[in-house]
C-alpha cells in the first residue's frame, strides 16, 4: 500500500509518500515540505487567509517533488490521505480538496486523518521505532496531552492542559522577551546562553496529583518579571529565557514520569514541535535511564507538521483494517475542532 499524505493544517505545507506491507513498520519513500514562517513574520503570527493561499500555491509542486524523490508517479499511488483536522478551516480545505480531487481522478480511496494521531504515530518512522503499548507525551502547538496508546486508534487520555499549552507558553514568553515569530525555537536558542536558576518562576500543577497541565500562570509570571526588569531586561534576557524553559521542561518531565508510574508502562513516546527541544530531550533521557524505561522521539524533521506523519497514520490504519476500500468518500468535510478520541477504534478495529 503506497499512500500519498498531504498536510495543510496551519503554516506548513507537507506532502509525502509512505509504503506499508500488511505487517511491519511502514517506510518513508519521499517527502517535501514548505514552511510559511518567513511570510508570517511581519505579522507576529499566522494569518489564516495568507496561509490558505500559500497552501494552494505549494501543494502541487510539493507533490511532484515528493513523488520524484520516491521514484514514483501518481499512477503508483494506492491511496490519498489528508489532514482533516484540527487546524485552520481554510487551510484544511486546501489539502482536503486536492486529496479528494486526486482520489477521484485516480480511482483510489481517500482518508481524512487526525492531525494529532499523525504526531503520536510519527516516531514509527524514526531509526528507533517504538512498540505498543506506550505513554505518549504530545506537545504540539496548542496541544499538551498525555495519552495511553495501546495501538492504532486505541487512545486513552490521561491528562491535558486546562489553559495554555507548552508550545503557547514558549511562544508567548518569547514575545514578552521581544524575540519575534516563531518564538519557541528562538527562546530555546537564547536559553542555552542563560542561567536557568536566575529567576524563581512557578511550575503550575507540578504537585497537583493528577496528569493535567497549566501554563497560563507561567506566561503571566514571565511578563511580570520582564516588567520588573524594565530597561534591564536586555541584559537579563538570556537568563529569563533559560528560567522559562526550565520551568516548562520541569513540568513536562514530572508529569511524563508520573504517567509512566501510574500506568505501569515502560515506554514513552514524545511527539510534536516542542518534542524537538534539546533541553526536554536531555531531561527525559536522563529520567528514563534512571528508571530503566525507553523513550522514543520522531526524527527532528518530523517533529513539526509534515506530510509523512499523515501518510503514516493512514498506512497504519490500513494495516489494522480500519481504512475501508471506499475511504471517507469525496465530501472532503474538515473539522477545525476535532478531539482525538473521536477517531478511536473498538476491539474489532472499526470506529
Amino acid at each position: 500500500m503506497r499512500v500519498l499524505g498531504i498536510e495543510s493544517s496551519c503554516d506548513e505545507t507537507g506532502v509525502a509518500v509512505v509504503e506499508a506491507a500488511p505487517h511491519g513498520v511502514p517506510r518513508l519513500l519521499g517527502a517535501a515540505l514548505h514552511s510559511q514562517v518567513a511570510m508570517h513574520q511581519d505579522y507576529g503570527g499566522v494569518v489564516p487567509e495568507l496561509a490558505s493561499r500559500d497552501h494552494i500555491r505549494r501543494v502541487l509542486p510539493l507533490t511532484e517533488a515528493a513523488l520524484a524523490q520516491a521514484g514514483l508517479t501518481l499512477s503508483d499511488i494506492d491511496g490519498i490521505a489528508y489532514t482533516r483536522g484540527p487546524g485552520l478551516a481554510g487551510a484544511l480545505l486546501v489539502g482536503a480538496g486536492v486529496a479528494c480531487a486526486m482520489s477521484a481522478a485516480l480511482g483510489v480511496p481517500t482518508l481524512g486523518v487526525h492531525h494529532l494521531e499523525g504526531h503520536v504515530l510519527s516516531p514509527f518512522l524514526s531509526a528507533d521505532p517504538p512498540a505498543f503499548p506506550f505513554v505518549a507525551l504530545l506537545v504540539s502547538g496548542g496541544h499538551t496531552q498525555l495519552m495511553r496508546v495501546e495501538g492504532v486508534g486505541r487512545y486513552t487520555l490521561l491528562g491535558e492542559t486546562i489553559d495554555d499549552a507548552a508550545g503557547e507558553a514558549f511562544d508567548k514568553s518569547a514575545k514578552v522577551l521581544g524575540l519575534g515569530y516563531p518564538g519557541g525555537p528562538a527562546l530555546a536558542r537564547l536559553a542555552e546562553q542563560g542561567d536557568a536558576t536566575a529567576f524563581a518562576l512557578p511550575r503550575p500543577l507540578l504537585h497537583s496529583g493528577d496528569l493535567d497541565f497549566s501554563f497560563a500562570g507561567l506566561k503571566t509570571a514571565v511578563l511580570t518579571q520582564a516588567r520588573k526588569l524594565g530597561a534591564g531586561l536586555a541584559a537579563r534576557q538570556a537568563d529569563l529565557a533559560a528560567s522559562t524553559q526550565a520551568a516548562i521542561v520541569d513540568v513536562l518531565v514530572h508529569k511524563a514520569v508520573a504517567a509512566l508510574r501510574a500506568t505501569g508502562l515502560r515506554r514513552l513516546v514524545v511527539a510534536g514541535g516542542v518534542g524537538a527541544n534539546r533541553a526536554l530531550r536531555q531531561r527525559l533521557d536522563q529520567a528514563c535511564v534512571r528508571h530503566g524505561w525507553r523513550v522514543h522521539y520522531p526524527e527532528p524533521a518530523l517533529c513539526t507538521d509534515n506530510g509523512a506523519m499523515i501518510a503514516l497514520a493512514a498506512a497504519m490504519r490500513w494495516q489494522v483494517g480500519a481504512w475501508p476500500p471506499g475511504g471517507d468518500g469525496l465530501a472532503f468535510d474538515v473539522l477545525p475542532r476535532w478531539p482525538l478520541e473521536a477517531v478511536a477504534l473498538d476491539a474489532t478495529g472499526t470506529g
